[in-house]
């Protein structure tokens, strides 16, 4: 029975130290995004709602979404209205996620219609 107790008790610290694993070898998708009227708040909030769909994708572990914080400091680029953060397990995940039909509907529906300029980023720890 103890030992029972104790399995109960450390299968949570595995799932988790398996789940931080997939997380920390993760790909990182960056998307920086001008809207065609800068500033636009509706615009913003749109872009903002329709991006926290994506986190329904399967294969997606994270989505983070938010606006630009202006800065005084020359290093920083606050030219952008909207950057997402899309964290996927692997390649094919991230594959996955460009092509599965909700970004697809996002990406035509408000992506298109509403941003300029997108600049992406991917990374890897």
């Amino acid at each position: 029975m103890k030992t029972l107790f104790a399995l109960i008790l450390l299968l949570p610290l595995g799932c988790t130290s398996v789940h931080q694993a997939e997380r920390e070898q993760a790909i990182q998708h960056v998307v920086l995004c001008w809207l065609k009227e800068p500033g636009n708040a509706a615009h913003r909030a749109r872009i903002m709602e329709v991006s926290k769909t994506f986190r329904t994708i399967p294969g997606v572990l994270e989505v983070r979404v938010g606006e630009v914080i202006a800065s005084d400091r020359a290093i920083v680029d606050d030219s952008f209205d909207v950057a997402i953060l899309v964290v996927v397990p692997d390649a094919p995940s991230l594959q996955a996620y460009l092509d599965h039909p909700i970004h697809q509907q996002a990406k035509q529906e408000v992506l298109l219609p509403l941003v300029d300029k997108v600049r992406v980023f991917d990374f890897q720890e």
